[in-house]
């Protein structure tokens, strides 16, 4: 049992790969077909032939699926129904090859004969979403079968949703239709409104924050990407000073030290939003931040946005809570 599937594995990756003859920044790709893309590592991947058997993680999947590309299958980092950028995206008939984060199926993605793995570059950690420190052995397996290219995560949900469209471009996309058009009008409209919002909230502080049993987690702005675009937006939103050096994605705040900061407004991870809601209503010292203690709480948009659209929807949702905060709260 244990040998068995590295074998399996091993030789699927070897013809997949050999079969789409894919080079990476070093080589070459000539032919009417021939596809290239520079990814968020700063490689630039090519091919002998445009891939068509793409294997994508969930929020990658939402964007390619934006641009009509249809991956021949997704891996998630949580149960479907709760994978917040594919919420009333059509993915039926589409197999899923992992709902937990760290865990692919091997065998199911390798039987798929992937000529290209699409998701997120991290480049915090120097590494692909689905691929990073901690996944599973086997997981990390499913990254042999062919190469694994995708726009940068942390840094701007615009810049990563520029490099989609790049992407999706260079995948035969035609980005000049007119559901996508409107889409990025509309985020742009979405866009505009939110600068001129946050611009009349002058004073409002703004807090990001993820809570849970034994700590409360407090984002690091420019790792997150939705944060830095609200910070360049004109959002003043709270630079923790004490980021964990082996994570700096957030200070690790415990229970005691949780009023550490006082913001006007509190911005809650929203990818468990309801059980984060009930593990600061358990903590006595949530309230003694005064936003908490006000209700001054909404959810904030974290790490999941990957279309113009849900940009848009999110934008909007938090220029209606801006108009209303209170910047005298603290």
């Amino acid at each position: 049992m244990t040998l068995r599937p590295r074998i399996v594995l091993a030789a699927a990756a070897a013809l997949v790969l050999a079969g789409c003859g894919m080079t990476t920044e070093s080589g070459e790709a000539s032919g009417e077909n021939a596809w290239t893309y520079t990814s968020g590592d700063g490689k630039t991947y090519t091919a002998e032939k445009m891939p068509e058997r793409i294997i994508a993680q969930g929020e990658a999947a939402a964007a390619l699926i934006a641009h009509g590309i249809e991956p021949v299958g997704i891996f998630i980092n949580q149960p479907l129904e709760d994978t917040k950028a594919l919420e009333g995206v059509d993915v039926s008939g589409i197999p899923i090859l992992g709902e937990t984060w760290g865990t692919i199926d091997a065998e199911k993605a390798a039987a798929l004969k992937p000529d290209l793995i699409v998701t997120t570059y991290w480049s915090t950690e120097k590494a692909y979403g689905g691929f990073e420190d901690g996944v599973k052995e086997s997981s990390k397996k499913v990254g042999k079968l062919a190469q694994v290219v995708g726009p940068t995560a942390d840094q701007s949900v615009e810049e990563m949703l520029d490099g989609f469209e790049e992407l999706s471009e260079s995948l035969g996309a035609d980005l000049d239709s007119e559901q996508i058009a409107t889409d990025k009008a509309t985020f742009e409209a979405a866009r505009d409104r939110f600068k001129d919002t946050v611009a009349k909230a002058e004073g409002l502080s703004v807090l990001g924050v993820s809570p849970a049993d034994d700590l409360l987690y407090v984002a690091v702005p420019k790792h997150s990407a939705e944060l830095a675009d609200f910070s360049r937006y004109g959002l003043d939103i709270t630079v923790p000073d004490s980021p964990d050096p082996d994570f700096p994605y957030w200070e690790n705040l415990s229970w005691e030290n949780a009023d550490k900061y006082q913001p006007d407004l509190i911005l809650m991870d929203d990818r468990t939003y309801d059980q984060a809601m009930k593990i600061v209503a358990k903590q006595p010292t949530w309230t003694k931040i005064k936003a908490a203690e006000a209700g001054a709480v909404t959810p904030w948009p974290a790490f999941w946005i990957s279309t113009y659209r849900a940009y848009a929807e999110q934008l909007d949702i938090l220029s209606d809570v801006v108009e209303k905060a209170d910047p005298d709260l603290t």
